[in-house]
């Protein structure tokens, strides 16, 4: 199993309140409890909004610790420089991300830093965004040579715009059910499923802050009721793939 969207909140370094909120921490050590059993053996650790510029030493801490088979999402500074993300491309950070529900974001930098990223060392763009502002982001993503959207797009009145992303190779992280205001997760996999098989990437959402409610073992099963026979690429496959293990 690969996880595609872990966040780890180690006490050891600082958080930006955002939105008047701070988390509790979650440590490795939390994540591997929680996920003992699992057959988890790689995944993605994602830079959350409240860690923000502050979040890249934690990142690396996490990376370093983990080991083999872990890569890195992180948000990048107007200001940073070339050098620096090939440090962190070293590393093992092969995405770029861009919270669009929680922070104000300059389309033009956002193209500009996703770009730049791609070219210089191919990362992919995450978008942290509701679906029903895909079609606003169209001349974004119409730019963008790769891209991939958080927890099923987190509603379905934005569904046709994603499908349509997927049709023209998007990856749809399928996490986060309970920060979702989707009813029927399972027909909105199926949806995205009909349309490539290979889009589809598992991910916890772990510790789940500010959602309704975190990953639960259920979730897995959803999953493998809307996918059948390509479950393994869901939990693993498509998402090694798509974060360039080992690369």
């Amino acid at each position: 199993m690969f996880d595609a969207h872990v966040h780890i909140i180690d006490p050891r370094f600082p958080l930006v309140e955002n939105n008047g909120y701070l988390p509790e921490p979650f440590t490795i050590d939390d994540y591997r409890a929680r996920m003992a059993g699992f057959g988890v053996d790689g995944g993605a650790v994602v830079t959350a909004s409240y860690q923000g510029a502050l979040g890249r030493p934690q990142l690396l801490a996490a990376l370093k610790e983990l080991g083999d088979g872990w890569v890195g999402v992180t948000h990048l500074d107007p200001d940073v420089t070339d050098a620096d993300i090939l440090e962190l491309d070293r590393a093992g950070v092969r995405g770029v991300r861009f919270n669009l529900r929680r922070s104000a974001t300059d389309v033009q930098i956002l193209t500009t830093q996703a770009l730049r990223a791609h070219d210089l060392v191919g990362w992919h763009a995450e978008f942290y965004v509701d679906a029903t502002l895909l079609l606003s982001l169209e001349p974004v993503f119409a730019k963008l040579p790769a891209v991939s959207i958080d927890h099923l797009g987190m509603s379905t009145r934005g569904l046709r715009y994603l499908l349509n992303l997927v049709d023209r190779g998007a990856k749809v992280k399928a996490t986060g059910f309970g920060r979702t205001s989707i009813s029927d997760v399972a027909a909105v996999i199926r949806q995205i499923h009909a349309v490539n098989p290979n889009a589809l990437m598992f991910g916890t959402d772990l510790p789940g802050t500010r959602a309704r409610r975190a990953f639960e073992a259920a979730d897995v099963e959803i999953i493998a009721d809307a996918v059948g026979d390509d479950l393994e690429a869901v939990l693993g496959g498509n998402a090694r793939e798509w974060y360039r293990c080992g690369a």
